[in-house]
């Protein structure tokens, strides 16, 4: 493993994906990043199957970035599935969407999101909130130690 503190952003609006990566980058919050722009994608990348097939999957993010209005397969859908396979239930995910609905809240946490943020539609407020973001759970947070939701 090299590791690098990697951040998996799933997000399919090219603006706020844009903007995500200039406030990371920014800051220096980040190693590395790997985006993924739906659903599918972020499931490929997370195990290792379809474009990321025979990725090692020791090596996997320490944050994941979702957001939950994605094509494909949704971030909700995304979160389930990570939850429910013992390679991907640990990983520290927080939702970062610009819905305001709170039942997108209520199930994010009941499906095991770790954090749930609003964008902010200011680009300083949400550069601000994902420099926050990043220095919390890349340097702040303690994670769990690699393969320790295997059994």
């Amino acid at each position: 493993m090299n590791g690098l503190k990697t951040i998996l952003i799933v997000e399919d609006n090219p603006d706020d994906l844009a903007l995500t990566l200039r406030a990371l980058k920014g800051h220096n919050v980040a190693n590395k990043i790997v985006e993924a722009h739906d659903g599918v994608e972020a499931l490929d990348y997370l195990f290792g199957t379809g474009a990321h097939a025979g990725r090692d999957l020791r090596e996997q993010p320490q944050l994941v970035l979702l957001d939950l209005k994605l094509p494909k397969v949704d971030g909700l859908e995304v979160l389930r599935r990570m939850r429910s396979d013992p390679r991907t239930r640990l990983l520290s995910v927080v939702i970062l969407t610009s819905s305001d609905e709170e039942k997108d809240v209520v199930n994010g946490y009941a499906l095991g999101a770790n954090s749930f943020v609003r964008k902010p539609v200011d680009f300083n407020q949400f550069a601000e909130s994902v420099r926050q973001l990043g220095c919390y759970w890349l340097l702040i947070n303690e994670p769990p130690p690699p393969c320790a939701g295997i059994p």
